[in-house]
């Protein structure tokens, strides 16, 4: 079971180059999509007795950030007729060569630390902070609305994966807390897109600037 869950992990990881490398927008929402659904079924593998409440909120999980989400942020950009981020505040080659190199700092770090035995040999660790470290670099390093929101959702999807060391023991609070803090987060992020959009007429997040004193 440990073999396949480190497959989809390694999955998640190589998605998280992949969105680093990656100027369009619509190709960033699927990467992020299919990211999420991915790690929306780790639960399952991880407890794979039935549990219906694991199953129902593993369920709710992946419609929500394999389908929902996604829908909404393609409308979104349809909506304001953008496609690329064309001028990142970090480009797209030092966004790989750093998250290449947080990601191996991540899991070097992850096979030193004192795990549970059930956790030894698994990329739960590693994968959650080389996840975290790639949604940090989208989020700070793109100049656009909607790109920094994908890389909320991949931040989203390491923290989440973390949280899975816990779901022996809390499985509903770990889940539920999780589902909500997303929910809440893109509830937010909409209003802000929104209203960079009517303000500007632009999802250019440095227009902000204009707003200083």
């Amino acid at each position: 079971m440990n073999s396949l869950l480190n497959v989809l992990i390694g999955l998640a990881i190589g998605l998280n180059l992949v969105a680093l490398g990656t100027g369009r927008l619509q190709a960033l929402i699927r990467i992020v999509a299919l990211q999420g659904v991915i790690l929306g079924c780790v639960p399952l593998l991880i407890k794979p007795d039935f549990n219906i409440i694991i199953w129902v909120f593993t369920l709710i999980t992946v419609l929500m950030k394999g389908f929902v989400i996604p829908s909404l942020l393609r409308w979104a950009s349809r909506a304001a007729n953008v496609d690329r981020d064309v001028a990142p505040m970090i480009g797209f080659v030092p966004s790989l060569l750093l998250g290449s190199a947080g990601m191996i700092a991540a899991l070097m770090l992850s096979f030193q630390l004192p795990l549970l035995p059930e956790h030894h040999g698994s990329l739960l660790v590693g994968g959650s902070m080389a996840t975290i470290i790639a949604g940090f670099l989208l989020l700070v390093g793109r100049s656009k609305a909607i790109a920094q929101i994908c890389g909320y959702l991949v931040l989203e999807n390491g923290i989440y994966l973390f949280g899975l060391l816990l779901v022996h023991s809390i499985p509903l609070l770990v889940e539920a807390g999780i589902l909500l803090d997303l929910i809440v987060g893109i509830f937010v992020a909409g209003i802000v897109l929104d209203r960079i959009q009517r303000t500007f007429d632009s999802l250019d997040t440095r227009k902000l600037n204009i707003l200083k004193e």
